[in-house]
């Protein structure tokens, strides 16, 4: 019962932030209006955290605006005005919208038989002093807003209907809360998270950078994020093969046949570029691994002896999105998945989900990631196969979700065309969810491809298979992984792990033998030589966020041993060269989250 109460008590509690946000969005839309006339108003809806308002504005603003915005705001607020819904006619409503394209536009395309409801704000007299097309609802009145308890945050561009053929708005975003409070921890956590942007991260940790002159979308990875690619892929090859799978490499392009068999093209053709001639045949740079590893399949029978066939490959793979999407590395044009298809008899199936399942799990254990929540994507409008394989292939994953006790939601429809999938969602050290490891039927590509094994009886049958992507891509798992850290990596993640820091010019070459000793362990250490201050050395190898600090100086040389200061400013007990080599190489080789 408690947790009931609980639960219905965050239900209000969001039901009436909710109100309050959407009340200021009409409360912003308000002030515009009045401080920039000539404005047309679109659309202002309350979001997670917030709420936005489209605008056609009769001249830029900056944020230099928003100051003056969020005052006459505090003005409408402090002066005590009613929401009062109206329903009005087509017509009434119509005229009451005239010369406002957008919502003129609305309203036709209600249903002629429907209600329509404009919120308007009075004054104590009664008197409208402004309207809005809304369904509501809204507080009663704004005494229940506190006027220090919202805040204008940002402007961004927005096409109207998010249609790049219709004219670009003007969005202004902001938040609002119950009380001054809740607005100053949520504005500190705003902080937080730009503080780990991965974009701002990735750029002061000099691990990657994106050239929009060269290409949209494309990674260049550079030595520092190298460093850590490789340890990670390194990573993932060892546990893959531990875990039964082979490991394969597969080409970039190919022909347009391949994704006409797969169904993609029919699916998917907007999200894939444009084929090029080669000899005379349309060829696709590859969106996705899986006809590769299908073509690699049927080279040769199987047996179900055979069965089941663990595949995996780090595919580079290639997908148009639109320019207003791309972000940093969570949301790019190529990128690398951590990809798998698992081929199997219809047996072995739900043992397989299990076994992925529980795989993905210690994967995301390793790095630090525990609280995990499924979500079971059920059969699509459009999708292939029948609806008993569909039943059985869900079942599966329910009861594999069940097994290691995760909590999960239906997500109805959101299966891909081909089967149906589990979504794992983690959360990170901020409590954000991300979308990462996709498990996913496919009843579509062993028949189009005619995929068969030869059964027990004898008989040639349907093999079934699995997709699957642990981490997702690389690319968006590093960008998760920098925010989830903030750059400040475990120490076998860490693209320098190690500093050697001598105290003065003097003891420059006993840091560089101590540099050397540690560098024939296989570990990433430099010797910082500059002629910059021993506090000036620290402070820049905290910025870099190098786990271990090696400072030396007259006494270390003489005992052969180093200080050991942590990016935290914490130590630990001066130690001689190789035993320092070999805690941090345990450090590294347990895969430790701690320093």
């Amino acid at each position: 019962m408690p947790e009931k109460n609980e639960q219905t008590e965050k239900t209000n509690a969001a039901g009436k932030l909710a109100l309050i946000r959407h009340s200021v969005s009409h409360i912003m839309a308000q002030a515009v209006v009045k401080l920039f006339p000539g404005t047309k108003v679109a659309i202002g809806p309350s979001i997670e955290n917030g709420f936005y308002y489209d605008f056609l504005l009769p001249r830029p603003i900056s944020a230099d605006d928003l100051g003056t915005i969020e005052t006459e705001m505090k003005r409408i607020i402090d002066s005590r005005q009613d929401f009062v819904a109206v329903t009005v006619s087509r017509e009434d409503a119509l005229r009451r919208f005239s010369g406002e394209e957008f919502k003129t536009e609305l309203i036709n395309e209600l249903p002629a038989d429907a209600d329509i409801t404009i919120y308007e704000n009075r004054d104590a007299a009664g008197a409208t002093l402004w309207a809005d097309l809304c369904r509501g609802p809204h507080v009663a009145n704004t005494r229940e807003i506190n006027s220090a308890a919202f805040k204008l945050q940002s402007i961004a561009g927005a096409y109207w209907r998010g249609d790049e053929k219709r004219p670009m708005l003007t969005r202004i975003y902001g938040t609002a809360w119950e009380n001054p409070k809740d607005l100053k921890a949520h504005l500190a956590f705003l902080e937080e998270i730009e503080k780990r942007d991965h974009r701002r991260v990735g750029k002061e940790l000099d691990l990657y950078s994106i050239h929009e002159e060269a290409g949209a979308g494309l990674i260049y990875w550079h030595p520092n994020g190298g460093r850590m690619r490789v340890a990670i892929e390194d990573f993932w090859r060892k546990e893959h093969y531990r875990n039964g799978y082979e490991i394969l490499f597969t080409p970039h392009i190919g022909k347009s046949w391949l994704w006409e068999t797969s169904g993609h093209l029919g699916f998917y053709k907007d999200n894939m570029y444009s084929p090029m001639q080669i000899d005379n045949q349309d060829y696709i740079i590859k969106p996705m691994n899986c006809p590769f590893h299908i073509l690699i399949y049927n080279n040769k029978g199987h047996s179900y002896r055979d069965l089941p066939l663990r595949w995996a490959e780090l595919g580079t793979v290639y997908r148009y999105e639109r320019s207003g999407v791309l972000h940093g590395l969570l949301r790019v044009r190529g990128f690398t998945q951590d990809d798998a298809h698992i081929i199997c008899t219809p047996e072995q199936m739900e043992s397989e989900i299990l076994e992925v399942l529980r795989f993905s799990l210690s994967l995301w254990k390793v790095f630090g990631f525990k609280d995990i929540k499924a979500y079971l994507a059920t059969k699509p409008k459009e999708s292939v196969g029948e609806q008993s394989r569909w039943d059985a292939a869900l079942e599966s994953l329910r009861k594999a979700v069940e097994a290691e006790g995760l909590e999960y939601e239906l997500d109805e429809g959101g299966g891909a065309f081909y089967g149906p999938k589990i979504d794992l969602k983690i959360k990170d050290a901020l409590g954000r969810e991300w979308q990462m490891t996709t498990i996913q039927f496919d009843f579509n590509e062993p028949e189009r491809f005619d995929m068969t094994f030869v059964d027990a009886d004898g008989q040639h049958k349907r093999p079934y298979m699995i997709h699957r992507a642990l981490l997702g891509s690389l690319e968006r798992f590093f960008g998760v992984l920098i925010e989830h850290f903030g750059g400040a990596f475990p120490v076998w993640i860490a693209p320098e792990q190690i500093a050697v820091i001598p105290v003065a010019e003097g003891f420059n070459e006993y840091a560089k033998k101590v540099t050397a000793e540690l560098k024939a362990r296989d570990l990433r250490v430099s010797a910082e030589l500059s002629d910059e201050r021993l506090n000036a050395k620290i402070r820049g190898c905290q910025t870099r966020k190098i786990p271990y600090m090696l400072v030396v100086g007259q006494r270390e040389a003489d005992e052969g041993t180093v200080s050991i200061r942590l990016r935290d400013g914490n130590q630990l007990p001066a130690m001689k060269a190789a035993d320092f080599a070999a805690y941090a190489l345990e450090k590294i080789e347990s895969h430790s989250l701690e320093l």
